[in-house]
C-alpha cells in the first residue's frame, strides 16, 4: 500500500483530538509533522517519530509531506490552506472551511489549477445518527419530508477563555456546531431557496452567538436547526417527519467521547451506539419499530482522503460543498442582522 505523509497544523482541541488519533488509524496515512507552539514533547509519546515544529513553513518546504491537514482558529483557515496549495501539497481543512465564499471559491480554483485534492473535515456526516437517519429517509420508509428538525444542544454554562468564545471572525457557536448542522440539510436536501436565523448571546459574559435557530426552506421540506449552551435537559437530536411516518432520535453520537478518553477507530466497540438512544420509526398505520443506530465512522473521511489522493476516486466530501456551507452562513448572519428572510436568488422577505 502507498504511504503518504501528513503535515497537522493545529493541535489544540481539534487537532489533538479529532485529527491526529484518526489520522494515524487509517493505513496508508503515516502523521509525520505537527506544527504548533502548543503541542508538548510528550505528543511524541502517542506519535513515535513525529516531528514537533514551531511554525508550519517546515512541513510546506518538506517534499516527503504530501497531504497537510489544517486545524487552527477558523480566521487563519485561508491563508495557511492557500499557502499549503502553491506549495503544492493536498489539503484538509477543518470546518467551517473559510469565512467567506469568495475565499472558499479561490481555493478550489487553485486546487484545481494546481492539480491537487482539496477537502473540508466534515466528520459529522459520519456520526452514527446522521448515517442512520440518512439511510431511513433514503430507504423511503418516511415517505416525503417535509418537516426536519436537528439540535445540537449542550449545557455549558460558564464561557470559556478560548477563541471560539471571543469576539473575533469565526467565532461564535454558527461557525462551530452550526457547520455540521448546516452541512448535515444540505447532504440530505440540497441548497435551500431561504434562510430565517436568530442568533443570541445567552450565557453571562458571552461575546459571540451562543445559540442560534435557523429555518432552511427547501420547498416542500422545511428545515430547523438548533443549537445552545444553555439546554441542561436536551429533547431529541433529530425529528423527521414525513408523509408515511416520523423518525425520532435521542442521544449523541459517542466518537468524540472516546476519542476525548484515549480510544481509536478500530477500538473494540468503536463508533457503537448505546442500544437506550436508538431511533424510532412510527409508521402511518400506528406501528413502531426501534432502528438500530449504525455504527459511526469518523476514519471513514481520511480513508476516502487516502482513496483520493492514491486513485483519483471522488473526495468524502467536496469543497465546493464547504462553500455551499460557508454560504448558508453568510445569508444567516444577514438575515439576524436585518431580521429578515433572506431568499438564496437575492430576494428579501418580511422582518423575521
Amino acid at each position: 500500500m502507498q504511504q503518504y505523509s501528513v503535515g497537522l497544523v493545529g493541535y489544540g482541541l481539534g487537532g489533538a483530538t479529532f485529527h491526529a488519533p484518526v489520522i494515524a488509524a487509517v493505513p496508508g496515512l503515516r502523521l509525520a509533522r505537527i506544527a504548533s507552539r502548543s503541542a508538548r514533547p510528550e505528543t511524541l509519546d502517542a506519535y513515535p517519530g513525529v516531528q514537533l515544529d514551531d511554525t508550519p513553513q517546515a512541513m510546506l518546504d518538506d517534499p516527503a509531506i504530501e497531504l497537510v491537514v489544517v486545524c487552527t482558529p477558523n480566521a487563519s483557515h485561508y491563508a495557511l490552506a492557500k499557502a499549503a496549495l502553491l506549495a503544492g501539497k493536498h489539503v484538509v481543512v477543518d470546518k467551517p472551511f473559510v469565512l467567506s465564499s469568495a475565499e472558499g471559491e479561490e481555493l478550489v480554483a487553485l486546487a484545481r489549477q494546481r492539480g491537487v485534492q482539496l477537502s473540508v473535515f466534515q466528520n459529522r456526516r459520519w456520526d452514527g445518527d446522521f448515517l442512520t437517519l440518512r439511510h431511513v429517509i433514503e430507504s423511503g420508509q418516511l415517505g416525503a419530508v417535509h418537516t426536519y428538525r436537528a439540535h445540537f444542544d449542550r449545557y455549558a454554562p460558564q464561557v470559556k477563555a478560548r477563541w471560539k468564545e471571543a469576539a473575533q471572525p469565526g467565532a461564535g457557536v454558527l461557525w462551530d456546531l452550526g457547520s455540521h448542522l448546516i452541512d448535515q440539510a444540505l447532504v440530505l436536501f440540497g441548497m435551500p431557496r431561504s434562510v430565517t436565523a436568530h442568533l443570541s448571546m445567552q450565557r453571562d459574559g458571552a461575546q459571540v452567538e451562543d445559540a442560534f435557530e435557523l429555518q432552511l426552506d427547501f420547498g416542500a421540506t422545511k428545515a430547523m436547526l438548533h443549537a445552545g449552551a444553555l439546554v441542561r435537559a436536551p429533547g431529541p437530536r433529530y425529528q423527521v417527519h414525513g408523509t408515511n411516518g416520523s423518525f425520532v432520535k435521542h442521544g449523541i453520537d459517542p466518537q468524540e467521547a472516546a476519542l476525548k478518553l484515549g480510544a481509536r477507530p478500530g477500538d473494540a466497540g468503536w463508533g457503537i451506539d448505546a442500544p437506550a438512544d436508538w431511533g424510532t420509526v412510527f409508521a402511518a398505520d400506528g406501528s413502531c419499530s426501534t432502528v438500530e443506530t449504525i455504527p459511526g465512522a469518523y476514519e471513514a473521511f481520511y480513508r476516502g482522503m487516502y482513496h483520493a489522493i492514491a486513485e483519483g476516486v471522488q473526495l468524502p466530501v467536496q469543497p465546493e460543498d464547504a462553500v455551499q456551507v460557508v454560504r448558508v452562513i453568510e445569508l444567516a448572519l444577514r438575515s439576524h442582522h436585518e431580521r429578515r428572510t433572506i431568499d438564496f436568488t437575492g430576494g428579501e422577505h418580511g422582518a423575521g
